[in-house]
């Protein structure tokens, strides 16, 4: 993190001051930072995983529109994370090129304020909506009686999700601010240079971001899904299962199919968060209190390593939509196929594009529609289960 800077070593360089009034800097002693070769590799690796992360979550905000009979507030849910995830590829990942490219901030004080508030507001996002789907499947778990609730409660949620993410990202846009060093040459900087008092304040304020940013979604995700154990575990007891048979039974009898199928993507999507970005909050966990250390023993490679580890969540989410939630995977791949038709036809005479589309369009008349799909799988799946005295909500959603 580092306040979300390019290069910490630079961030350190230009805050082990005492304050000053003056935003120009002279330092004899500072090392100015250069496009390595690491730095290159982080580039590239961005580049491919913003075009990666585009690609799926724009795919997936395609599939919902072309699906949008489905009333579920579990496909608001995945759009909104959508949407999060799309704020990270086209603020975070560019401006992270881009920085890592010029080296020094170049584009003004104006934006370097702008986009150190937008960048901590998309991360602030990504994990404030995926605290709101760990609370959405404690909720349908422990509570499925006020499934009908759900709607309601999870648009108050989100509502607050992404209000508090605006909320706490705005002090970025008064504590970043241009630097310019003019010794042993010009160099300009995006930094805190001079916003805080001591450097207590400042490692407060760290503290703070990461507390907000991941430690307490981090908390509040490990304790839905702990207390989401517990019931499922309570419900196997009553039930009386034998051991061999609790995987096999606990999706039919105890928890209706669609409502396991949710919590199973939920869970995922959760331990990629976790997964991706804990090493990176780690490492600046350490940067904060022991800066010296870190110099000495960490390779910037490594802080290049882990912060792309933490990008590849954005390109995650989506593909975990499509294992998990049937209509989501049909409606990706009709948008797979329609790209691959478009460019097919582009590339033919008029007289083969038409051909290809007439034989094309055969099978899609006797195709069933993925609503209907997901209505004849969740009826099947309600019969199977009532054809064993087992009670199950008729639409289970959750």
């Amino acid at each position: 993190m580092y306040h979300l800077t390019t290069d910490h070593q630079l961030n350190a360089s230009c805050n082990n001051s005492l304050p000053f009034s003056n935003w120009t800097v002279r330092d004899d002693a500072l090392q100015l930072p250069t496009f390595t070769t690491a730095a290159k590799i982080r580039v590239i690796i961005t580049c491919i995983l913003c075009g990666i992360s585009a690609f799926c979550n724009l795919a997936v905000l395609w599939a919902a529109h072309r699906d949008g009979k489905r009333k579920s507030h579990v496909k608001v849910l995945i759009i909104n994370l959508t949407v999060a995830d799309l704020l990270v590829t086209f603020i975070v990942m560019p401006v992270d090129a881009v920085w890592n490219i010029t080296v020094q901030w170049l584009a003004g004080d104006f934006a370097c304020r702008l986009l150190m508030f937008l960048k901590l507001q998309a991360m602030y996002s990504c994990a404030f909506v995926t605290v709101v789907i760990s609370l959405d499947r404690q909720s349908a778990i422990l509570n499925p009686l006020a499934i009908s609730k759900a709607s309601k409660r999870n648009r108050v949620m989100l509502t607050v999700a992404w209000g508090m993410s605006v909320m706490l990202s705005v002090p970025q846009m008064f504590l970043f601010h241009n630097v310019t060093i003019i010794h042993p040459e010009d160099f300009t900087q995006c930094a805190t240079r001079g916003s805080f008092v001591t450097h207590w304040h400042e490692t407060a304020y760290n503290m703070f971001t990461f507390s907000c940013l991941f430690l307490l979604p981090l908390v509040i995700m490990i304790t839905c899904y702990t207390r989401i154990f517990c019931e499922i575990s309570k419900r196997l007891k009553k039930d009386n299962l034998p051991s061999n048979e609790v995987h096999l039974r606990c999706s039919k009898n105890n928890i209706p199919r669609a409502r396991m199928r949710t919590l199973k993507m939920s869970i995922v999507i959760v331990s990629s968060f976790i997964i991706c970005w804990t090493p990176y909050y780690l490492l600046g966990l350490w940067y904060w209190f022991f800066p010296e250390d870190l110099e000495g023993k960490v390779s910037h490679s490594l802080t290049h390593i882990l912060f792309i580890f933490g990008l590849v969540n954005a390109c995650l989410d989506p593909v975990i939509y499509g294992l998990f939630t049937i209509h989501f995977r049909k409606g990706l791949r009709r948008f797979y196929c329609n790209a691959t038709t478009k460019s097919n036809l582009d590339n033919m005479t008029v007289l083969t594009a038409s051909f290809t589309c007439a034989t094309n369009s055969l099978p899609l008349k006797r195709e069933v529609s993925p609503a209907s799909q997901d209505r004849f799988m969740l009826s099947s799946d309600d019969n199977h289960s009532k054809a064993e005295g087992v009670f199950q909500p008729s639409r289970a959603h959750g």
